[in-house]
């Protein structure tokens, strides 16, 4: 096993343990860990909410859970001899739940959940149709996920980090806060929010103290957002075996993760979507000078994919369009043509017997394929949808005698906003 760089205790909280990790971007953070290029470890990593979401048959703790919190990352980890205009060079090398703890309080032993947040902290994708929380719990055992919300699926996981990134300069944070405020004042009092300002409430900035960290939490820009950065990218392929490519705006790099997932499907889109854990990442680090202008990434992380993924060999796919449900049509509306898709594949799976609140977690948590189709041929985008019919214990594909239906148990937790 690589030596572990950031280890943490499943019997603390966050901000307990040995070393304090953070919750906000910012410059000033300090490097709770160096390497060097050529560096071969391990970092563990808390669920995204420290242990607030319980492995149970309510959504409760969905509704309520404590937002301003979030994400807890692991970091930041300076790479010596990193420098702005370098390219920082992250392979994947192994990445999986909290080792060697198959049960326990906290997800990752064991057991992750998908969640729906309520509208007014964020809704999801499908937020107007599903405007309450929700939450499933997913049992592992192996690289497979089932769950007693979800009857009749199982699918392996493509376990992959949600979140990593290198720490902005000063310049490049005061452009992030500019243009989201500018896009906040657009509609200030819009549920959910149209972006999330800094906010010290329950900032998390590693050793800083004092005044620094009262300076520091006034500034630093939330997690929730990827920027050029790379940050909470959600990218369900850049798994085991990855190579990602991020640009290095202070010295060190300043390197930080967390947010893992077991699963998810393309998209996220139920917004607390993919299946949330704790656990762990072997990385192996190096860097190439100038690599930002050599390369011309001068902003946003490239990767090479992982070749790890579950190989589904059949799919049945739904497509959708740039017009509203109200029938109004919108010009090449590719994020409207994916919410359509989406909704055909909950109709879709509705007539098998689920509700329509356990089809949406399927897509969130499943290996499903997101794709722009068609972004041409004005007025309508195309996307698609992807399911993988293997995922399923059952015959999900239309025949002459009907949909199979399954017993839905006893259904999705559900908490009223």
């Amino acid at each position: 096993m690589p030596r572990n760089v950031f280890p943490l205790d499943s019997t603390k909280t966050f901000t307990d343990q040995q070393l304090t990790g953070h919750n906000r971007w910012h410059p000033d953070i300090p490097a709770q860990v160096h390497v060097k290029p050529g560096d071969t470890f391990r970092v563990d990593c808390r669920e995204w909410f420290d242990g607030a979401i319980h492995n149970d048959d309510s959504a409760d703790d969905i509704l309520n859970a404590p937002l301003a919190g979030v994400h807890v990352l692991s970091g930041p980890i300076a790479v010596e001899g990193a420098q702005p205009g370098d390219l920082l060079i992250v392979d994947i090398l192994d990445v999986g739940p909290i080792p060697q703890e198959d049960s326990g309080p906290l997800a990752g032993q064991g057991w992750g959940y998908t969640g729906v947040f309520a509208t007014r902290n964020g809704g999801g994708f499908l937020t107007e149709q599903f405007p309450d929380a929700y939450k499933v719990i997913w049992d592992f055992q192996g690289g497979t996920a089932t769950s007693r919300h979800v009857p009749g699926v199982s699918f392996t996981g493509i376990v992959h980090p949600g979140l990593m990134g290198t720490a902005p300069s000063p310049e490049l944070l005061g452009r992030w806060n500019a243009r989201e405020q500018a896009l906040i004042d657009t509609d200030p009092e819009r549920v959910p929010p149209l972006a999330l300002p800094p906010n010290p409430d329950s900032a998390i900035l590693g050793s800083l103290t004092g005044a620094d960290f009262d300076r520091a939490a006034a500034e630093a820009a939330r997690t929730a957002p990827p920027r050029e950065n790379g940050g909470n990218q959600d990218i369900k392929n850049l798994t085991k075996g990855s190579r990602v490519f991020y640009p290095v705006f202070v010295d060190g790099a300043n390197l930080s993760m967390g947010d893992l997932h077991f699963s998810q499907g393309d998209g996220e889109i139920t917004f607390c979507g993919a299946i949330e854990m704790g656990g762990f990442i072997d990385l192996h680090v190096d860097v190439i000078k100038g690599g930002m202008a050599t390369y011309g990434v001068s902003e946003n992380a490239i990767f090479v994919p992982g070749n790890t993924d579950p190989q589904y060999s059949e799919w049945i796919a739904f497509s959708g369009t740039s017009v509203t449900l109200d029938g109004e049509q919108r010009y090449l509306d590719s994020h409207l043509s994916y919410q359509r898709a989406c909704l055909h594949a909950i109709d879709y799976l509705t007539n098998f017997g689920y509700s329509p609140i356990q089809a949406y977690m399927i897509l969130g948590a499943a290996p499903i394929e997101g794709r722009l189709s068609g972004v041409v041929d004005i007025p309508n985008s195309c996307s698609t949808v992807y399911l993988p019919t293997g995922i399923f214990d059952f015959d999900v594909k239309p025949g002459k005698n009907g949909p199979h239906r399954i017993d839905p148990g006893q259904g999705v937790p559900h908490s009223a906003a």
